[in-house]
C-alpha cells in the first residue's frame, strides 16, 4: 500500500444519550456565555499556550458537551489564562473565566 502520511482518522462514536453533562450543566449556570459558543475555532487559533503545547479552548468544550469530564479538566490545565482568546472570540464568549471554571470544577467533580 502506498504511504501518502495520512491515514483515515479512527471512528470515534459518542453516545449523548448516556454523557455525562453535570459538568456542562455547572458551567451554564454560573457562566452563561458558554452556550453562546460554536466552537468557531477562532479562540485556538490565536491561542498563545496552543503554540507551545496541545491546549485547545474548543477541544476542552466538545470535551464537556460530550460528558469527558477528565479530559476537559485535563486540557484546562494547559491553558496560561491570558485571555487572548476572549479578545478572538466573535461571540463574546468569557472563555478565560470558562477556563477557570473548569479547573475549578476539578475540586467539585471527583471523577
Amino acid at each position: 500500500m502506498v504511504d501518502f502520511g495520512f491515514a483515515p482518522i479512527e471512528i470515534n462514536i459518542h453516545d449523548l444519550d448516556k454523557a455525562d453533562l453535570r459538568l456542562s450543566a455547572w458551567i451554564s449556570e454560573r457562566d452563561e456565555t458558554f452556550k453562546l459558543c460554536i466552537a468557531c475555532g477562532s479562540c485556538t487559533a490565536t491561542c498563545t499556550a496552543g503554540k507551545f503545547t496541545k491546549f485547545s479552548f474548543r477541544e476542552m468544550c466538545h470535551s464537556i458537551r460530550r460528558g469527558e469530564i477528565s479530559e476537559a479538566i485535563a486540557e484546562s490545565e494547559k491553558c496560561m489564562l491570558c485571555g487572548k482568546c476572549t479578545l478572538a472570540c466573535p461571540r463574546n464568549v468569557n472563555t478565560r473565566n470558562i477556563v477557570k471554571l473548569v479547573r475549578k470544577a476539578n475540586q467539585n467533580f471527583k471523577v
